[in-house]
């Protein structure tokens, strides 16, 4: 932990609070005006350019429109849970950035204090935990709403969180080992030489995937899901309510950025060919280097949503399950093994020939696997396959692979 924290007065520690929770507001207004005017020339379309020079305003007309708006309460609800959900989306998302640090130890009207609110040892577990509390907001709203689709929307919410969350903390696990820290202002100062993106790849791509499930965005943003669920968990919203459940969105991306930041990019530290400058490092230019880097992944999320189509919902829980998960027990057992041979001695050649037969008997146990699994051809129609009835089950449904619609009385009769 720095030694700084918890030392600081009462005024600096309300500045420091209100500092970031300005950087909170201000980041979402412009993140979803960017994102509209980038999705726009990436579709070859002009976007907002109505309010304000080139439609600079837009974000904060849509803000003023949505508090006007009548806030309409539908009259199945659970009222108290249903006003209370948007809060509980929101709020977490906040409480998150406390021990995310923006820079080294600065002077701040004469007195010497590290710009991070304040730290933990446990600093990166209770981002996790504190997220995970967030997703609860989505869960009730389609709970409290007393209406089907958002209903579906929170119980796709639920297990979106337990998929992605597992793999998420998973990928936490390597960095661990790696910095021997959980705290946030330490896992930033093993990164001073070597970030941990460049040693820990494999980590750093199961985040990523794994933050974007967990922000619900295209191509994950299945609690919504426009297209099948009307709006998803926020249908019976409107007002504030609504425009809450949209902040709660772009702060928790903001949210699962700067961790992203935190964990795999150096934090605050300068990137290369910036960090051979002596005073890159000092006084207030770390918090560039770190909003510049948080803003390369709000433009990676605007980049997917832009480009890929939504997964479908078994292909999203496979993702998660089949690939993300077994993917990182492999990974962490990996570093595991690599700590613990460096500890007691070994080379480095030993390390790097234990890690390539580790991992070339990995991917041929993987091969066998699949081989043995390899399921048969469907049946044809020749093979005698009987046909189906689609109205089984009271409503339509298509056939599956190796059946087939009945083509004539006899067969109508025996379905």
């Amino acid at each position: 932990m720095i030694p700084g924290i918890g030392l600081d007065p009462w005024w600096l520690v309300i500045a420091k609070a209100l500092a970031i929770f300005v950087f909170l507001i201000l980041t979402p207004l412009m993140a979803i005006l960017i994102e509209r005017k980038v999705m726009a020339r990436m579709q070859m379309r002009v976007g907002p350019n109505r309010v304000g020079p080139g439609g600079i305003l837009q974000s904060l007309a849509d803000g003023v429109k949505l508090a006007l708006k009548e806030g309409i309460v539908p009259k199945g609800v659970d009222k108290p849970i249903y006003l209370l959900a948007p809060v509980i989306a929101a709020v977490p998302a906040f409480m998150a950035f406390a021990v995310i640090p923006f820079g080294p130890e600065v002077s701040i009207f004469g007195r010497l204090t590290p710009l991070q609110l304040t730290d933990l040892p446990v600093g990166v577990l209770y981002i996790l935990a504190v997220t995970s509390v967030g997703v609860y907001g989505i869960v009730l709203a389609g709970w409290s709403s007393g209406s089907t689709y958002p209903l579906l929307g929170g119980l796709r919410s639920t297990a979106q969180v337990i998929s992605y969350e597992i793999a998420m903390g998973l990928s936490f696990t390597a960095v661990f080992l790696h910095a021997g820290t959980m705290s946030t202002s330490g896992i930033v100062a093993a990164q001073s030489n070597t970030w941990y993106i460049f040693l820990l790849f494999p980590s750093f791509l199961i985040y990523l995937t794994s933050m974007v499930g967990e922000t619900n965005r295209a191509p994950f943003d299945l609690p919504e899901a426009e297209g099948e669920l009307v709006g998803g968990f926020h249908t019976e919203y409107s007002s504030l309510n609504f425009a809450m459940f949209m902040l709660a969105e772009y702060v928790n991306m903001v949210t699962v950025s700067a961790l992203a930041t935190t964990l795999f990019l150096g934090g605050w530290h300068a990137p290369f060919p910036l960090n051979l400058w002596d005073g890159a490092n000092s006084g207030w230019w770390p918090v560039l280097w770190f909003t510049l880097k948080v803003w390369g992944f709000l433009f990676l999320f605007i980049w997917l949503r832009a480009t890929l189509p939504r997964l479908r919902y078994d292909q999203f829980m496979n993702l998660g399950w089949k690939v993300l998960i077994p993917v990182s027990l492999v990974w962490i057992m990996l570093v595991a093994t690599v700590r613990a041979l460096r500890i007691e001695g070994y080379g480095s050649w030993t390390v790097a020939l234990f890690v390539a037969g580790a991992v070339v008997a990995a991917l041929a146990v993987v091969s066998l696997v699949r081989r043995r699994r390899r399921k048969p051809p469907p049946p044809t129609e020749a093979a005698g396959t009987s046909p189906f009835d689609p109205m089984a089950g009271g409503f339509p449904v298509p056939p599956m692979p190796g059946q087939h619609l009945p083509t004539d009385d006899k067969e109508r009769s025996d379905a």
